[in-house]
């Protein structure tokens, strides 16, 4: 067994002789057997960084290994669920589930896939084309999740579920992470989603990863103050804010705030909002596998 679920180095994607880049230079490091996140606007690279780790896409440039691998070597122990869910339509619900026993005969947990489909009201006989967007996803994490994998690859997985089934079916994915140790790396723009179920967070921009860590470990790397307009140096400053004579600003302390301001934690929503507004905000990189007190820049 590895500690690493997906690992990247130079990692570059181009579609096209002529077209743009969708990742370049990518390094990152996920841990194994963790909830993570990744984030960023649209066109960041989430889709085609998910899409390369399930061996879908092949990479233009650099390297990627997953659970210790390749993409295509891991196959058998990945699951993906893409942005689109892509199912059989004229198959029904019980012949899907069918088909997931088949094409894993060694893996397939039948009571883990009936038991998501049974839980949204699903009838077996019905079929793919018939249902919503929301019940289709729930087919789709019930194959997923039926495959018994060691890693769970989700692109923006709850984005078409109402705020009840998305909090069930996360519900799910945490204890099936938590009881077979199962991984988990998905995308979301669901901020709240994250901030109560992932544990590790990426944040992608300009196809680079911008900031990458346990989520605790980078909330705690940053202040939120607020107080009069003043010089924040050498404090590196990510956003700041002027209204009035209040100045409010999101920092990455060098050494103790003592200029009088007031301070807090940020939300990470916060965190996430400053980080995008301002692209030229340095990056932060933090070691995966390291409690916050051994908290320093990856190499």
């Amino acid at each position: 067994m590895t500690d690493t679920a997906i690992e990247a180095a130079g990692l570059g994607k181009r579609f096209g002789r002529r077209g743009g880049w969708a990742l370049r230079e990518c390094a990152l490091r996920l841990p194994a057997g963790r909830v993570c996140a990744v984030v960023g606007p649209n066109g960041a690279g989430k889709s085609t960084l998910l899409a390369l780790a399930a061996g879908v896409l092949g990479p233009t440039e650099g390297t990627l290994s997953v659970l210790g691998t390749s993409p295509a070597a891991a196959r058998g122990r990945i699951a993906y669920v893409a942005q689109h869910k892509p199912l059989y339509p004229q198959l029904t619900v019980a012949e899907t589930l069918r088909l997931g026993r088949e094409l894993n005969p060694d893996r397939w947990d039948a009571s883990a896939a009936e038991r998501i489909t049974a839980a949204g009201d699903l009838a077996p006989k019905a079929r793919i084309r018939s249902l919503s967007g929301g019940q289709r996803t729930r087919v789709a994490l019930a194959l997923a999740l039926g495959k018994r994998p060691d890693l769970l690859l989700l692109d923006e997985p709850m984005a078409d579920l109402d705020p009840l089934a998305r909090h069930e079916l996360m519900g799910v994915l945490l204890a099936e992470s938590a009881e077979r140790g199962t991984g988990v790396v998905m995308s979301s723009h669901v901020v709240a989603e994250l901030e109560n179920s992932c544990d590790h967070l990426v944040l992608l921009g300009g196809g680079r990863v911008r900031l990458a860590g346990d989520l605790d470990d980078l909330v705690a790397a940053h202040v939120l103050t607020t107080g009069p307009d003043r010089d924040l140096a050498p404090h590196t400053v990510i956003e700041s804010r002027t209204t009035g004579r209040q100045l409010t600003a999101l920092v990455r302390p060098r050494g103790p705030l003592t200029d009088g301001g007031e301070t807090s934690a940020p939300s990470l929503e916060e965190l996430l909002l400053a980080h995008l507004r301002n692209p030229e905000a340095p990056d932060l990189l933090l070691r995966p596998f390291h409690h916050a007190a051994d908290r320093e820049p990856a190499a």
